[in-house]
């Protein structure tokens, strides 16, 4: 396998909201709409559109929505042998989307907390050419699986996602850590507001990892490392939903990575995809393939 991805699959409940509740609002919406969901499981899915071969190690529930999760990763080709059923319900999330096409999200992590060390398999682990990971798993297998992979010369990629404050301790398996501005405020100290300041917290934040990347949204994406750094803007798009965006950019990063691609073409690509995600409603739904993002590039 090219790609393997230790993560949460769940299923998306979204409704669109004339805007966000504050604390003690109630607020009416649209009709729920529900998607295939999951950082872990629409990153997958990600980086399988982008043309690579992916592998998911996860956890859904003995409910209906577990074996309808599972279905659909076997549809977008993903092999999902690793992934186990456990007693109980699988993750959800809830996503209300406001007019901008801005989210607010609550997950529920159900089966994705009872991803266990024994479903760590080491020896397919290091057939891997990436191990990509996030947070909505138990933060000790993820820190394991890094460890593991490490050992077999995979490459270790983080998204920091939910915002967790690790150490260097925590990191030290990590080899490219990807973080929105907020997450990076979260490690840094200082949540940027610029490009400019984002390449800064990503300078000071490679004390831990070798590579950083921090997301900006409609601002791309800037990245440092041992022997780069740079900001890479996001092509201009018409922005509908901005659900799984993040999840694009990452999926087609690592697709970058297994393709060969150098640190700025690869983030190149991810900026695509994660552009074109806007484009579309929904999490996995939105996702776009290699050819969309091929075509973009060419434009841009």
């Amino acid at each position: 396998m090219d790609i393997t991805v230790l993560g949460s699959i769940n299923l998306d409940y979204v409704v669109r909201v004339a805007h966000h509740p504050v604390p003690g609002e109630t607020v009416l919406g649209g009709d729920v709409q529900t998607h295939a969901g999951g950082k872990g499981a629409n990153q997958a899915v990600a980086a399988a559109r982008a043309g690579v071969r992916v592998r998911m190690i996860g956890c859904v529930g003995s409910d209906a929505t577990g074996a309808t999760m599972r279905e659909n990763l076997g549809r977008e080709g993903i092999d999902t042998t690793l992934v186990k059923t456990v007693s109980g319900s699988s993750g959800a999330a809830f996503i209300a989307v406001n007019p901008s096409g801005q989210n607010s999200i609550i997950v529920s992590s159900g089966a994705n907390a009872q991803v266990t060390v024994s479903d760590l398999n080491p020896s397919r682990l290091a057939w891997s050419k990436v191990l990509l990971m996030q947070l909505e798993t138990p933060l000790e297998i993820v820190l394991k699986a890094a460890g593991l992979a490490k050992q077999g010369g995979v490459k270790v990629v983080l998204n920091l996602a939910p915002a967790m404050p690790l150490s260097s301790e925590q990191l030290r398996d990590i080899d490219v850590l990807i973080v929105n501005e907020t997450e990076a405020g979260m490690l840094g100290g200082t949540v940027p507001q610029s490009a400019r300041e984002a390449l800064a917290v990503a300078r000071d934040l490679r004390e831990m990892v070798g590579t950083v990347i921090v997301t900006l949204g409609v601002g791309g994406a800037v990245y440092s490392s041992l022997d780069a750094e740079g900001h890479v803007p996001s092509p201009v798009v018409q922005v509908v939903d901005t659900t799984a965006a993040g999840d694009a950019f990452i999926g087609a990063l690592c697709a970058g990575f297994c393709d060969g691609l150098s640190l700025e073409a690869a983030i190149k690509r991810g900026v695509a995809a994660g552009a074109l995600a806007c484009t579309k409603a929904g999490a996995q739904p939105s996702l776009p393939h290699r050819a969309e993002i091929e075509a973009l590039l060419m434009k841009s």
